[in-house]
């Protein structure tokens, strides 16, 4: 990582820690619904043990915890996750939920083939570098179970904010506050070498909106 990209990446942390301080529970209760999506690709594929990668405050940890999934829920904001915590004893999920602190820049806390699925809601379009992303698309795939299921979402260049804003190099704009890394149609192709790419789906979300695609990968049994 480049002394700039280190840069942003602290004060992308410091956003997303002062952000869920100052708004707890900023998403609300209800799952995304590329989660509700994922619910049911996972339970298709069998899965029982699901990653999430950034999970911020636990909307989405939560839900497929009640959905009968056990899921660790990572993020690098502690905030965040001492939000989902709490709500996960609320709600009485708290045994089949447990949270790491993890920034994604770094090897996954996991051992090799240890989760039968990941699911990622519009973590990998974070403040990332494209080498960031491939690594970690590499340690997602060293912590599947053979047939896993890889569920994710991005922000892609068709969004409006896409060249607007601070211009951070490597597709990554900043809007807001917010770092976004803008995939291109290669990126996402590039990304699924080696596994099966089972779907790509064009989808809004938010004001704006912004402009997304769900992709659904998976490896061979």
């Amino acid at each position: 990582m480049t002394n700039d990209n280190g840069e942003l990446a602290d004060d992308q942390r410091r956003h997303w820690q002062d952000t869920y301080s100052a708004h707890p529970g900023m998403y609300g209760e209800e799952p995304s619904a590329p989660a509700a999506h994922a619910a049911q690709v996972f339970r298709a594929a069998g899965a029982q043990d699901v990653l999430e990668l950034g999970a911020g405050h636990g909307r989405d940890a939560l839900f497929l915890a009640r959905e009968g999934f056990t899921v660790r829920a990572t993020d690098f904001s502690a905030t965040g996750l001492e939000q989902l915590n709490d709500a996960a004893h609320a709600q009485g999920v708290d045994q089949r939920i447990t949270s790491v602190v993890h920034d994604v820049r770094d090897p996954l806390p996991m051992p090799d083939a240890s989760v039968d699925a990941v699911f990622a809601h519009m973590l990998l379009c974070m403040a990332l570098s494209t080498k960031e992303i491939h690594a970690l698309v590499g340690e997602v795939r060293r912590v599947l179970r053979p047939g896993g299921v890889f569920v994710y979402t991005v922000r892609h260049t068709a969004d409006e904010h896409y060249a607007a804003g601070t211009a951070h190099g490597d597709g990554i704009f900043e809007h807001g506050g917010f770092a976004v890394h803008f995939f291109s149609r290669d990126l996402v192709d590039a990304l699924a070498e080696g596994w099966s790419l089972d779907e790509v789906h064009a989808f809004e979300e938010g004001e704006l909106p912004r402009r997304l695609w769900r992709v659904t990968q998976s490896l061979p049994h």
